[in-house]
């Protein structure tokens, strides 16, 4: 995300990055660079003029002329400045002490606005242990419920709906009362949207709000559709008001104008963003964290709570005893497979890591090599899962066919798995590592191999 107001940006700083001195010269002259990536970018011009004025006299004070490292304080100060820009500390939603919290979600048709009332249930579930149930008020758009039903099943929600031939304050209403009876922690109603905003629908929108009284009214933007989205936050925001902003598709969006501009504008926060198509992929928005990935200094954290997500403590118990009692096997490596999976695209990843090449991290990785390596795992009998050393010429074309791969591939993969284990042998008896093994660049290990198709 945010890939060309990333690269522009971190270009306009490259060369204030490593200086010792900075004169009034080379501010001026990165602020240019950064006002036309900003501007490329689609952010407000409003927002851009006032940032850059924000970034230039905290540049031109004593924070910076005159200090150590100039270069690299200017680089905090615009991360600083982003972080104020898209809302300062991030924030979650604010439960009520009376349950149920009552969420109404508003947008505009084609925003995602039905899939992110699923992601938001399924967020408050695993996040907060939530009790979730989501109301299918969106009678204008054909299927609508059925998506509702289905996602929101799917997110361990519990869906009410009465179908399509009801007035959709009467459902939101309906469901309210249900939520209370069944001691719901939270209901989140998924309302009509329109293809552009209309006195009826800020009308229903409003007679709904006022027979549930919600305790937030979130809005879905799409940031792929930039000041276009901003100016639909903004007339919502005149005509009936919400409380945040849920920005999705954020993970299609390479240039960012939306993110960096609806606070601003809106004076409403960004509370979370949709960052892919699956429904676990969707998270808090932090400020401070986007800042940083713009600016190529990772995202540590939101890396490390993605770990922490994934991780089975007694399962990592299990697998540290397989690998001190050298038991590790092939299922084993396939089940750490999916458990990397589990973190979401490894391109997303590459971008959290701080450090990380640009080239790097544009680099193309082809995630169906994960589903190569599952077939050919599974295309094994057990023994040989957990005795890779059995299998012999005839196996592996046997292999090979079950798996619709060829004897090239299993032959890598079992190479490559023999060196895995060693190093992570080495590392359970507190040696060090031989890297270079793993990496094929040491040793017998040759040059890594890519698996055959």
């Amino acid at each position: 995300m945010f890939e060309t107001l990333s690269d522009k940006l971190q270009t306009a700083l490259a060369d204030v990055r490593g200086r010792g001195a900075l004169t009034e010269n080379d501010v001026a002259a990165a602020m240019r660079e950064i006002r036309l990536a900003l501007l490329e970018a689609d952010v407000n011009f409003k927002v851009v003029r006032e940032f850059t004025a924000a970034v230039r006299e905290r540049a031109l004070g004593a924070e910076v002329i005159g200090k150590l490292n100039p270069g690299q304080q200017v680089v905090k100060i615009v991360s600083d400045q982003l972080t104020e820009l898209m809302g300062g500390a991030g924030r979650d939603l604010t439960f009520s002490p009376r349950p149920p919290t009552i969420v109404v979600m508003a947008g505009l048709q084609g925003s995602g606005k039905t899939t992110a009332t699923a992601k938001l249930a399924r967020y408050l579930r695993e996040h907060h242990s939530a009790s979730v149930a989501v109301a299918a008020c969106d009678v204008q758009r054909p299927a609508a419920v059925d998506q509702l039903v289905k996602v929101g099943r799917q997110a361990g929600a519990e869906v009410y709906e009465q179908g399509t031939d009801r007035d959709p304050v009467a459902i939101a209403a309906w469901a309210r009362d249900r939520a209370i009876s069944e001691g719901k922690d939270v209901l989140i109603i998924d309302t009509s949207g329109r293809l552009h905003i209309d006195r009826e629908l800020m009308d229903e929108l409003g007679r709904i709000n006022k027979a549930v009284r919600p305790h937030a009214v979130l809005l879905v933007v799409d940031a792929m559709t930039g000041q276009d989205a901003v100016s639909v936050a903004e007339e919502f925001g005149r005509a009936t008001g919400f409380d945040g902003v849920v920005m999705s598709k954020l993970d299609g969006d390479a240039r960012g104008g939306a993110a960096l501009s609806v606070k601003a504008i809106t004076g409403k926060p960004i509370l979370f963003a949709s960052t892919g198509e699956k429904l676990d992929q969707f998270e808090r928005f932090h400020p401070d964290r986007m800042a940083q990935r713009i600016l190529g200094m990772g995202d540590v954290m939101t890396l490390i709570e993605k770990a922490q997500d994934a991780y089975d403590e007694q399962h990592a118990t299990e697998l540290e005893r397989k690998l001190r009692k050298q038991q590790f096997g092939l299922d084993d490596f396939l089940d750490q497979l999916r458990q990397v999976r589990r973190l979401g695209p490894l391109q997303s990843l590459l971008g959290m890591i701080p450090g990380v090449d640009k080239q790097l991290r544009g680099m193309r990785i082809d995630e169906r090599e994960f589903d190569r390596v599952q077939a050919i795992i599974l295309s094994m009998t057990p023994a040989e899962r957990r005795h890779p050393e059995l299998i012999n010429g005839s196996r592996r074309l046997r292999i090979a066919r079950g798996s619709g791969t060829n004897v090239q591939a299993v032959k890598a993969l079992i190479k490559q798995f023999e060196q895995m284990r060693k190093v992570m042998r080495q590392v359970a008896q507190g040696q060090m590592p031989d890297l270079g093994a793993l990496m094929g660049t040491g040793g017998a290990g040759g040059p890594p191999t890519r698996l055959g198709r």
